[in-house]
């Protein structure tokens, strides 16, 4: 059932995301170290900026994404999805090898909170786009695009710091968000599953092509100049129910897939909304369905951002 089946729901309140989990990056080499790393510049990272970005395997595949940002005290957090946490310290780990940094699973320490609309806390004018940053004592807010208009913001606070006061929003009701905001978060039904940009990462700031080499730069960027890039990411609505990892498939062929669900959300006015990866010309051809070629039709939406090749 939709989490909400008032069609005049209005995104707002204050959610505890109990899904993601924060990764404490400390030492000396600390931005050195993830810079090698990610999909995203980060010995450039300043105070009032964040980062979105990928961590992928050689093939250019993501096995997890972050929003990452740099305390004061240079110590670098990136906050991820749960399922992935634990596998992500390691696979990284085995790469600090003689560099000063340490990787730790620090959420046991850390709430991560999303605020939305009026609930979300004022800061400088400076810091109003998008991955923009500002830190508060030791809480950390980051500012999110938004979704159907509405503001939103991720703020972590160490376990018995100052809580953000303000009508609750449910879990569901800030998936659903995150879904209608375009911008994706790599789970475990989706790892190894998508390059950076058929998520359209390039175009939401999640994708440096100036910084230097990481696992899986040399794909990223032959998809990007050389034009081999044949899916892109969509939102999607749909009668029915929808989950990460689900098979799409276009009405014209039974047999092959042609995308795959990377996250979905009840929508408050009824059915479900989704980010979906679909081939280019699957979009252009035919029309598309979850599961197989006769299942409920996948209904295609503008996207909230235009893509770096329309820019």
């Amino acid at each position: 059932m939709p989490a909400s089946s008032n069609p005049n729901f209005v995104l707002q309140g204050i959610a505890r995301l109990n899904h993601l989990g924060v990764i404490q990056i400390e030492g000396k080499d600390a931005a050195k170290f993830i810079q090698g790393q990610l999909t995203h510049d980060f010995a450039l990272l300043g105070q009032d900026t964040a980062r979105l970005a990928a961590f992928c395997n050689p093939k250019g595949r993501m096995q997890a994404s972050f929003v990452g940002f740099k305390r004061p005290n240079g110590v670098i957090f990136l906050v991820c999805s749960r399922d992935l946490l634990a596998a992500t310290v390691k696979r990284l780990s085995m790469f600090v090898m003689r560099a000063k940094a340490k990787l730790t699973d620090v959420s046991d320490q850390f709430q991560v909170f999303g605020l939305a609309g009026d609930a979300t806390i004022s800061v400088a004018s400076h810091a109003v786009p998008a991955w923009s940053k500002s830190d508060f004592d030791a809480a950390t807010l980051v500012n999110l695009y938004p979704a159907e208009g509405v503001s939103r913001q991720l703020l972590v606070v160490p376990v018995g710091g100052e809580v953000p006061q303000g009508p609750a929003l449910t879990a569901e009701h800030w998936a659903w968000g995150e879904v209608r905001s375009g911008v994706a978060t790599v789970t475990l039904p989706v790892w190894e599953t998508f390059v950076p940009q058929m998520l359209n990462y390039e175009s939401v700031g999640g994708v440096s092509f100036k910084k230097g080499c990481y696992p899986g730069q040399e794909v990223v960027a032959r998809s990007q100049f050389r034009g081999t890039l044949k899916r892109r990411a969509f939102i999607a609505h749909c009668a029915a129910p929808a989950s990460s990892g689900a098979e799409v498939f276009a009405a014209d062929d039974a047999n092959q897939p042609v995308g795959t669900v990377v996250q979905a959300a009840a929508a408050p006015s009824g059915g479900w909304d989704a980010i979906v990866s679909l081939q280019l010309t699957a979009v252009s051809s035919s029309t598309v369905h979850l599961g197989a070629a006769d299942g409920p039709v996948l209904q295609l939406l503008p996207l909230p951002y235009a893509l770096l090749e329309d820019i």
